[in-house]
């Protein structure tokens, strides 16, 4: 028989297991971990170039990042992201190009009729997956007969892996959970506690691995000026998924331990 308190206590820390588990599920497939605040281009580009080689060009980091800062990038755990206007066949002319000049009628979109610039366009998203080949590639730093950088390396590898195993973690927990009730037996509750808290600190290992990793390739590739980085609400989300796996953790331990020792006592006075 399980006392009220006990009762109460794991199903607060399922509820717990649960929330962290579809917010870590969410984080680790949306591509808002970091985004990219970049300024109006101010010289003629070609975006359309720009967009195919993002999608379809070689793999390099170099590339696609220099892309994603001019581009208001994002980037996420398996996807990076860029946004172009709608109309990637043209840009925006500065001021002082009149009608008439030869570039400004190629370049501007035949609805455009007004003498100070078209009006921003829509923009649309276009995002790449990262492929399992691409997460396990090395990473060097950018200078001239450079070695691999090995921090950087493993910290890539590291902050798509800790999440991988932390669900596997929950879901292990999980099987744990049902194995339980289906012998009658509490003890197994103490093994699905120390899964959560494995899977708790793997949840802010992916974070940690994660913005470190940004911060050395900031250091190592400086965005150019006037472009703003910061974290996106995906982060976050694998951020939130580590203090409900705790508190997930710290309940099925209490409760595993206080009904130990109650059923100890238990055992013990029917003998006297």
């Amino acid at each position: 028989m399980v006392d009220n308190r006990y009762a109460t206590a794991l199903v607060i820390g399922s509820v717990l297991s649960l929330m962290a588990t579809v917010y870590l599920s969410v984080a680790v497939g949306t591509q808002h971990w970091f985004q990219y605040s970049s300024p109006p281009l101010k010289q003629a580009i070609n975006l359309s170039t720009l967009k195919e080689d993002f999608i379809s060009g070689d793999f390099e980091e170099k590339n696609y990042s220099d892309t994603m800062f001019r581009l208001n990038g994002t980037l996420g755990l398996w996807w990076r992201c860029i946004q172009v206007p709608s109309w990637s066949h043209w840009y925006k002319e500065p001021d002082g190009l009149h009608p008439g000049n030869d570039s400004n009628d190629r370049t501007q979109p035949s609805e455009c009729t007004h003498l100070s610039g078209c009006p921003d366009p829509k923009m649309e998203t276009h995002c790449v997956s990262f492929t399992l080949p691409q997460q396990f590639k090395q990473k060097y730093k950018y200078q001239e007969d450079s070695p691999e950088d090995l921090l950087r390396t493993y910290l890539w590898r590291c902050q798509f892996l800790l999440p991988l195993v932390s669900l596997a973690l929950v879901f292990l927990s999980g099987l744990v959970g049902v194995c339980a009730c289906l012998c009658r037996s509490f003890t197994p509750t103490l093994v699905v506690g120390v899964l959560h808290f494995l899977a708790g600190l793997c949840s802010l290992g992916t974070v940690c691995c994660f913005r470190a990793g940004v911060d050395l390739l900031h250091h190592n590739h400086e965005p150019p000026s006037g472009v703003d980085g910061s974290m996106g609400w995906s982060l976050y989300l694998a951020l939130i998924s580590f203090p409900l796996q705790m508190m997930a953790a710290a309940l099925f331990l209490w409760a595993a331990k206080s009904h130990r020792k109650s059923y100890t006592r238990m055992v013990a006075y029917r003998v006297a």
